[in-house]
Formats: C-alpha cells, sequence, structure tokens
C-alpha cells in the first residue's frame, strides 16, 4: 500500500508506491452520485411552467417562502433601495472587481471577418451577441456570491447583449440579498426576477408573460436546477456544467508552507465534495504544509466542512522531481493550478491542462476568484483538458456568409459535383450543373455576339 502518515486530516502519498497508481486515478475520478429524487419534481415543475406560466410561478414562490413577493420582478425602486443600503466599502469592493473583469473581457472580443478570392468568391463570419442572456443564482442559504454574478454577467455585457436577465430565489422575507442586487447593476443586468429552481430554468427556457425567453442560460445551480437545464437543452443554449471546486498546488522548496496551507483550506472550507491536491517533490515542504494545515484549520469558521473535504477526497503527493509533478498536474487538469514554484513561469509552459493557472508565490487564489479579471468560471471534474474559462464567446454567435460569382462557380463548380456524385446526392450536383449551363450558354452568347460585331 502506498505510505500514508497517521494525520486525520488528509493522506500523504509517495508517487513511487506500487499502489499509487490506484490510488492516483481514485483522485482523478470526480464523478458524484446524485442521490437526490429529485426527477419527477422537475418535470412536474417544467410542465406546470409551460402551461401556467407566471402563475405557476407565484404558485411555487408561495408554497417555498413565508411571504410571496407582491412582484415576480424586481422594481427599479426596490433595487435602487438595495443597492443604497450595501455597505460603501463593500460597493467598492464589488465596483471596483466588476471594472477589472470587464477590461480583463473587453480584451478578449473577437471581430466579424470576411475574406476575397479572385475570380468572385466573397466569404466569412459576422459575428454578434445572443439576443438574451439569462443567469441563475441559487438561494444564498448561508454567505452570498456576488462575485459569481458578476463573473457570469461580465463578458456577456461587454459584448452588448441587449438583455440579460436574473433569477434567483428570494429569502424568507421575499427579499433578495442587496449584494447580490448591487453586483447585479455593476455588471450590467438589466431585470432580476423572483424565481428559483427548476422553475426559474424552465421560466427563461420557455418564457413566460413576465419573464422573457432567453437563448442562452448560464450559472451554478443546485441538482434540480442543473437537471432541469439538461432537460431542456434544446429549448435554450447552457452552459458547460460545473462540479464542485478543485485546487492543484505544485509546490517546490522555495514555497511558504503556511501559503500553501491557506490556499488549500480556502477552497476546502467551500464545500464537503471539494478537492484540493499538493503534489510537490520536497518531502520537508509535504510535512510542513500538512503542520500548518492543521494549525490553521482551528481558526477555520468553516472547519468541520474543509476536514470532511480534506478527509474524503484531499492528498499529499510527494514525487521524484518537479517534472514528474508537472505531468500528474496535467493529468489531474484542475480546475485551478497554482505553481508555487522558483521559476513558476518556466513550469508554466509545460502545463498543458488547467482551466486557471497561478503563477509564483504572491498570487493566491483569492485573487482569481474575486477581482484579477480572468473568469473564475471553469472547467471541472478534469474537463480542462478540452474545455476553457467562460468568456465572451459563450455570449456570441457567428454565422458564415459566401458569395460566388459566376467566375468562381465555373472555376469549382466541377468538384461540387463530384463531392456530390461521390456522396450519393444527386440534387446537389444537379444544383451547380445548371448553373454551370446558364453560365457556359451566356458565355457562348457573349462569344457569338462578338463575333458578330467583327
Amino acid at each position: 500500500m502506498a505510505s500514508k502518515s497517521s494525520t486525520k486530516l488528509m493522506r500523504i502519498l509517495k508517487a513511487d508506491d506500487d499502489a499509487f497508481a490506484q490510488e492516483w486515478k481514485a483522485l482523478c475520478d470526480r464523478t458524484r452520485e446524485v442521490e437526490e429524487d429529485f426527477h419527477s419534481s422537475v418535470v412536474e415543475a417544467i410542465e406546470k411552467i409551460r402551461e401556467e406560466g407566471d402563475a405557476a410561478i407565484r404558485s411555487f414562490l408561495k408554497a417555498d417562502y413565508d411571504s410571496t413577493p407582491e412582484s415576480i420582478e424586481v422594481t427599479r425602486d426596490e433595487w435602487d433601495a438595495a443597492c443604497e443600503s450595501v455597505d460603501p466599502v463593500d460597493r467598492a469592493a464589488i465596483g471596483k472587481a466588476a471594472m477589472r473583469i470587464r477590461a480583463f473581457h473587453r480584451k478578449r472580443v473577437p471581430s466579424s471577418w470576411e475574406m476575397r478570392e479572385e475570380g468572385g468568391a466573397y466569404m466569412g463570419h459576422r459575428v454578434r451577441p445572443l439576443d438574451t442572456v439569462g443567469l441563475y443564482i441559487p438561494k444564498a442559504t448561508k454567505n452570498v456570491s456576488p462575485s459569481s454574478v458578476i463573473m457570469y454577467v461580465t463578458p456577456a455585457s461587454v459584448v452588448e447583449v441587449p438583455e440579460i436577465v436574473l433569477t434567483t430565489a428570494p429569502d424568507a422575507s421575499g427579499e433578495i440579498a442587496p449584494e447580490i442586487l448591487m453586483a447585479a447593476r455593476v455588471a450590467g443586468v438589466h431585470r432580476v426576477f423572483k424565481a428559483g429552481g427548476a422553475p426559474a430554468i424552465a421560466a427563461m427556457a420557455l418564457g413566460t408573460r413576465v419573464i422573457p425567453r432567453v437563448d442562452r442560460i448560464v450559472g451554478p445551480g443546485e441538482a434540480a436546477a442543473n437537471y432541469a437545464k439538461h432537460l431542456l437543452m434544446g429549448n435554450v443554449g447552457i452552459d458547460d456544467p460545473t462540479g464542485e471546486s478543485e485546487l492543484c498546488i505544485v509546490a517546490d522548496a522555495s514555497a511558504t508552507p503556511a501559503w500553501v496551507a491557506a490556499d488549500l483550506l480556502s477552497q476546502a472550507e467551500r464545500s464537503e465534495d471539494s478537492q484540493q491536491i499538493l503534489i510537490t517533490h520536497s518531502k520537508s515542504v509535504a510535512s510542513r504544509v500538512h503542520e500548518q494545515m492543521a494549525r490553521q484549520i482551528k481558526a477555520l469558521e468553516a472547519a468541520g466542512t474543509a476536514k470532511a473535504a480534506l478527509a474524503a477526497r484531499g492528498a499529499i503527493i510527494v514525487t521524484k522531481n518537479q517534472a514528474a509533478s508537472i505531468e500528474l498536474a496535467n493529468e489531474y487538469a484542475a480546475e485551478r493550478l497554482v505553481l508555487a514554484l522558483k521559476d513558476a513561469d518556466g513550469a508554466h509552459k509545460l502545463v498543458r491542462n488547467a482551466g486557471a493557472v497561478f503563477l509564483g508565490h504572491y498570487t493566491p487564489v483569492a485573487v482569481g476568484d474575486y477581482i484579477a479579471g480572468p473568469n473564475h468560471v471553469l472547467p471541472t471534474g478534469g474537463a480542462a483538458r478540452f474545455g476553457s474559462p467562460l468568456g465572451v464567446d459563450d455570449f456570441l454567435k457567428r454565422t458564415a456568409f459566401i458569395r460566388f460569382e459566376p467566375p468562381k462557380l465555373r472555376e469549382l463548380g466541377a468538384e461540387v459535383i463530384r463531392l456530390g456524385e461521390v456522396e450519393g446526392v444527386g440534387g446537389a450536383s444537379k444544383s451547380v450543373d445548371l448553373r454551370l449551363q446558364k453560365i457556359r450558354r451566356v458565355r457562348r452568347e457573349r462569344e457569338a455576339a462578338r463575333e458578330a460585331e467583327l
């Protein structure tokens, strides 16, 4: 078996032990079984919204909350009052984060483009924003998350989506957290609705009299909301599924153990299903980071959550060298990868799979989560092998356009006819041949006219 410490926090594994391959495979498998029996209730909620619209939204609110709001939509006065109630220091922090994230995404906006060829070919892509985008934010059971609103909405706002709506369930008094409404305003949300869970997803996907039908739904969600997205795919575009938070840190002897420990705990406290992995070729760093975690976790408000996450899915892995550490990180394909290394920039060139990479000793994960600029909505569960952070491309559509003049069709028409015959679609070949016949006839007529003039 792999060597393990006697710690109660997390496993310490040696990458050269015989059993490591099996343990590593288990760590890389981030699939989670969903135990909730919500399937039938989600289907019922979707059908109820389809048939009854806003009345169904009201009935769900009445059943789930102590006070049914007078209006499903947050009024302008209500929105203004909520923003005014936010502490000025918090308001400034939310505004600074939104400003920086907006500036980052503006650098990434693609343009329409075209190309022309001799003989009369004109083609390209026309890039346009989606008409309407919907953001779903789960009701905060403990802490609100204005950063999520900013991260999801800002790229859509940057490309000037004409209508951005947000749905989220109100609290027991029928209100939405002021910080959420403040973030929605500075990020660029146009309308906010009081609706939660599968009913909110269905309302945005299908449309009601009050809640507009959107082209794409994004946002983190509980299991029922995510299942509703799955069922409604095709009626509406949906974002890539997001799993639990995951962090991988590759560290060498230059790393400060207390800082590495703090980064690991900052993610472990988020959810019992989150995963944190430290990979290092320094045995000293491995043991000292663990010691620091044992000290720091005592002062953590969510210590119970962090302990459960670390015990179930956390690990410290000791490798033979830095190259082996980087290769394991590539296999893991983390949502967030920290390179706590002396030559972080050099190591970064070797990273193939990661949602976001945090370089060096003075780049805590928290700056990426809140204010740096890149999006914190990242591929999870190993999807960093093929996925990318949320960005402006997720809120754009590209339409191809093609124009052929007669000389170009005459140049390429024979190949089109042949390819159509190869694929057994004679109609395609015929559609080209008829035009070529016209081109040849016109050409003969012009040649005959010139000869007559001579």
